[in-house]
C-alpha cells in the first residue's frame, strides 16, 4: 500500500489498467510464482494499476486464504509502481471480510462487486456499498453491473459516501450512463468522482464512452497482448481514431465475436490468451470450463492479425 490517495493516482493514467488472471499449479493450487510473473510483466508493460482477484481474477473461485495470498503477492511484486485495487463480493457480511484482507495485505483499494445472487432495492444497494466503505480505509470503486444497476441519484449518494471514490460501469447502458455523469456535474459540481469503462473488451465500446466524458477502462487484452492494448490506448488518448477504428475492425470485433461464442470467455479466452504467451497460469477453475481447440486456434490467429497490423503501421511510420 502507498501513501498517496487512490483516486489521485487513477485520474490521469498513461497506460491501461491491468486485470491479471489467477494462476494455478498442475494440482489445482494458486501457483504465486506464475502469478508474480505475470504481474510483473504487466507492470514492466506499462500498466496504470493492477486489479487483483476481480472478474478476470476469478475472485469467484478463490477461498479468503487465497485471496489474501494473492493480493499480498501483487503488492509486493508492484512493490508501490503502480497502486492495486482487490475484488470484494458476495453478501455484505464476506464483502467486508474480503476487504479487510486486503487491507490486510496491502492493497491501495477494493473493486467492489454486485452482492451476491439477490436482486436488491436502491435503498439496499446503498446500504451494501456504505457499509463496505465504512469497513476499512480502503478508497473503494463500486462495479456496476448484473444485480447492482444504480439511478443518478443512488450514484449521488454512493459519491457522498466517504471512501467511494468512483464507479466502474459494466452494465453498458449509455443513456443511464449519460445521466450518471450529468446528475454528479450538477449535483457534486465540486467533487472529483471516476468513471470506468468496465465491460467485457472495453475496447469495443470506448469511442462511445470517451463521447460522454469516461476514458478510465479495464483492459483485459492487456493480460494476454499487451503490446496491441497499449497502442490502442495510446490511440483513444490522443484522438488517433484511424488507428483505433482499424484495431476494432481487424482485432477487438473479431476478438469479442469468439468470446461471445462461449460462456465464461470473458474470463477462460483471457487466460488462454495469457497460456499462449508462454506463462503457465493453468487452466480455470470450476464452474467455468476451457475453450476447445479450435477456439484457441481462432484466438491465435486473432492475436497474429492484431500484431501484424501494429507492424503495418510501425512499416509505414505513421504511428
Amino acid at each position: 500500500m502507498t501513501s498517496a490517495p487512490l483516486a489521485a493516482r487513477l485520474t490521469a493514467v498513461a497506460g491501461p489498467l491491468f486485470f491479471p488472471v489467477t494462476a494455478y499449479g498442475p494440482d489445482g493450487g494458486v501457483d504465486l510464482a506464475a502469478f508474480r510473473a505475470h504481474v510483473r510483466a504487466g507492470v514492466d508493460a506499462g500498466a496504470a494499476a493492477v486489479f487483483a482477484c476481480c472478474g478476470t481474477g476469478e475472485f469467484h473461485a478463490l477461498t479468503p486464504e487465497e485471496f489474501r495470498l494473492v493480493v499480498a503477492a501483487a503488492v509486493e511484486e508492484t512493490a508501490g509502481a503502480v497502486p492495486v485495487v482487490a475484488g470484494a463480493g458476495y453478501g455484505t457480511a464476506l464483502a467486508v471480510r474480503y476487504a479487510r484482507l486486503a487491507e490486510e495485505a496491502g492493497a491501495d483499494g477494493l473493486l467492489a462487486m454486485p452482492p451476491y445472487l439477490v436482486v436488491a432495492d436502491q435503498e439496499g444497494l446503498l446500504g451494501h456499498y456504505t457499509a463496505l466503505a465504512a469497513a476499512t480505509g480502503l478508497e473503494t470503486i463500486v462495479y456496476q453491473r448484473d444485480n447492482a444497476v444504480f439511478t443518478p441519484e443512488t450514484v449521488l449518494a454512493l459519491a457522498r459516501t466517504p471512501g467511494i471514490i468512483g464507479l466502474k460501469d459494466g452494465y453498458g447502458d449509455l443513456d443511464l450512463m449519460q445521466r450518471i455523469v450529468s446528475a454528479m456535474r450538477t449535483g457534486l459540481p465540486d467533487q472529483d468522482f471516476l468513471y470506468f469503462n468496465g465491460l467485457p473488451t472495453a475496447e469495443l465500446t470506448g469511442l462511445a464512452y470517451r463521447g460522454i466524458g469516461i476514458t478510465l477502462y479495464s483492459s483485459a487484452v492487456f493480460a494476454f497482448a499487451p503490446d496491441i492494448a497499449l497502442v490502442f490506448h495510446r490511440a483513444l488518448g490522443s484522438g488517433d481514431d484511424e488507428l483505433a477504428n482499424a484495431l476494432l475492425d481487424h482485432f477487438y470485433r473479431p476478438l469479442v465475436e469468439l468470446r461471445a461464442k462461449g460462456r465464461g470467455y470473458a474470463v477462460s479466452l483471457v487466460k488462454a490468451g495469457v497460456r499462449l504467451g508462454g506463462l503457465a497460469v493453468g487452466e480455470v477453475r470450476t464452474p467455468l470450463t476451457e475453450p476447445p481447440a479450435a477456439h484457441i486456434e481462432e484466438l491465435t490467429a486473432i492475436i497474429a492479425a492484431g500484431r501484424a497490423l501494429l507492424e503495418k503501421y510501425r512499416a509505414e511510420g505513421t504511428r
